[in-house]
């Protein structure tokens, strides 16, 4: 998939399933909110609003105050290496999608939030 295509999706299509990954491993939505609001900087509220505007993830990123220790998410998702993707936009992204996965696989909140 070509990286302007994925830039162009609308977060709030992705959302639903980050929300049934996190709970058919037995988490909640609200532990899922704890953990993109941490890397976003968007307050709950805000993480939602931006689901109802169904704005793509090129806006969501932009708009977004990232963790000054997201640069600790480390690791292999989708493939890759998280710390080694190069394009800025799909680290990001790449973040997200591995802290979700920390959160799937009952990794403490704790460890995930970096703390």
């Amino acid at each position: 998939m070509k990286l302007e295509k994925v830039y162009k999706m609308a977060f709030a299509s992705v959302y639903p399933h980050y929300v049934r990954k996190a709970e058919t491993k037995g988490r909640t939505k609200e532990e899922l909110d704890t953990v993109i609001c941490w890397l976003t900087g968007y307050t709950k509220k805000q993480l939602q609003q931006q689901i109802d505007k169904k704005v793509d993830f090129e806006t969501f990123f932009a708009k977004a105050k990232l963790h000054p220790n997201a640069s600790m998410i480390t690791g292999v998702i989708c493939g890759y290496r998280v710390e080694e993707i190069k394009e800025p936009l799909m680290q990001k992204i790449r973040y997200m999608d591995k802290l979700v996965d920390e959160l799937a696989k009952g990794k403490a909140m704790e460890k995930i939030l970096r703390s």
